[in-house]
């Protein structure tokens, strides 16, 4: 079995929680930095984080690390890479990728580049003029950033927060892996009652019940890996199985709420889709309406942004109401995730404490109001 280096990019504002995650999974040599975590793996290590890891985007092996800035350089920092170790002859290369602060910034030029220069290396080692490219898809990456240069091939194929639940979700969903991110960061572990006042499609219940059972959320996908014959068949059934011998029984208390019908419907068959169903009730309410489900627990949420200016005065007066509503709260805990700058003066309280993340491409912060916990 051969050492591989391998990188997990990350949504920003979440790679130490990925990095804890590895470290928890046994990877070795984890080193956390901005959009990523690297760690060493070998195959059974790969397969593992894979099936397990709920918190970052891919697992990619790095096969090229080097400095380039002219076109020349970087494909003959691609054409020294022994492409050959990780891709058959029939194997389909794509390549794809992005371009940061560099010399080189033109991604379709640089994407022509890296394929000339892998078509060339591969070429000459299988001694062919002509690749069919007919086999499995070896997806290669790069990202160039300050001239640097990183060369990957991925071995996931969709990314890691398509658990599979969630074919269809509402207007606005939440990424898997931020949510169970934002699941994490609260500590829970499933002995608290958890609620979500504004479940949507389901994914912040559905990601609790998830760590509560620590069920692998990768456990029903496939990989783009499992393809590659110098991946033994049997270390993903053996990542399987042992994320399976891990999981946890028991009784969970998990509510997802929503004024509408539709995201609840909608959430209740993404439960069932997940194999978590009998672990979460989903209930038609009003957040700022309805009574509070238990004495104390942990609320997080997704609430409504507003990205326009109507939409926004309305998110606004949905703040206000639901800080009101929530005023004698005190035995809950209360992590709201918003793009609104002003939400502490809406929701009518300061935080306890707060976390910059993002939702896709807005930029968010992550208010944590700790309750009883502050006192302690």
């Amino acid at each position: 079995m051969g050492n591989y280096e391998c990188c997990v990019p990350c949504l920003f504002g979440i790679e130490g929680i990925a990095g804890d995650e590895l470290r928890r999974l046994g990877m070795e040599n984890v080193r956390v930095e901005n959009g990523r975590v690297l760690f060493t793996a070998d195959e059974t290590a790969l397969a593992k984080a894979n099936v397990c890891l709920r918190t970052g985007e891919r697992v990619l092996i790095v096969l090229a690390d080097f400095t380039a800035r002219s076109f020349e350089e970087l494909f003959q920092g691609v054409y020294r890479t022994r492409l050959e170790d990780l891709i058959p002859k029939d194997g389909a290369f794509p390549v794809k990728g992005h371009c940061l602060n560099s010399q080189l910034m033109s991604v379709p030029d640089c994407q022509a580049i890296v394929k000339k220069a892998a078509s060339k290396r591969l070429g000459e080692a299988y001694g062919v003029t002509w690749l069919p490219e007919t086999g499995a898809k070896y997806q290669l990456q790069f990202s160039i950033m300050n001239d640097r240069v990183q060369l990957y091939l991925d071995t996931t194929g969709p990314g890691l927060h398509k658990r599979g639940y969630r074919a269809v979700g509402n207007d606005a969903p939440l990424r898997e892996t931020l949510a169970a991110a934002m699941v994490q960061l609260t500590r829970y572990r499933g002995r608290e009652f958890l609620w979500d006042p504004f479940c949507g499609s389901g994914t912040i219940p559905i990601e609790a019940a998830l760590i509560a059972r620590n069920k692998a959320p990768g456990m029903y996908r496939r990989f783009a890996a499992e393809a590659f014959p110098w991946l033994p068949a049997q270390v993903w059934g053996q990542a399987r199985q042992e994320a399976k011998d891990k999981e946890f029984r028991g009784k969970y208390r998990i509510l997802g709420s929503d004024n509408d019908p539709k995201c609840v419907s909608l959430s209740m068959a993404n439960a069932r889709k997940a194999g978590v169903a009998d672990v979460i009730q989903f209930r038609d309410a009003d957040a700022t309406k309805m009574s509070l489900p238990a004495q104390e627990g942990i609320l997080i949420c997704n609430p409504p942004y507003g990205q326009r200016m109507l939409e926004r005065q309305s998110a606004q007066r949905l703040y206000a109401a639901l800080g009101r509503h929530l005023t004698c709260a005190d035995g809950w805990k209360q992590y709201i995730i918003t793009s609104e700058p002003e939400f502490e003066h809406y929701y009518g309280k300061r935080c306890d404490k707060r976390r910059k993340l993002y939702n896709g491409m807005i930029q968010c912060n992550y208010y944590m109001y700790l309750g009883q916990e502050r006192k302690k």
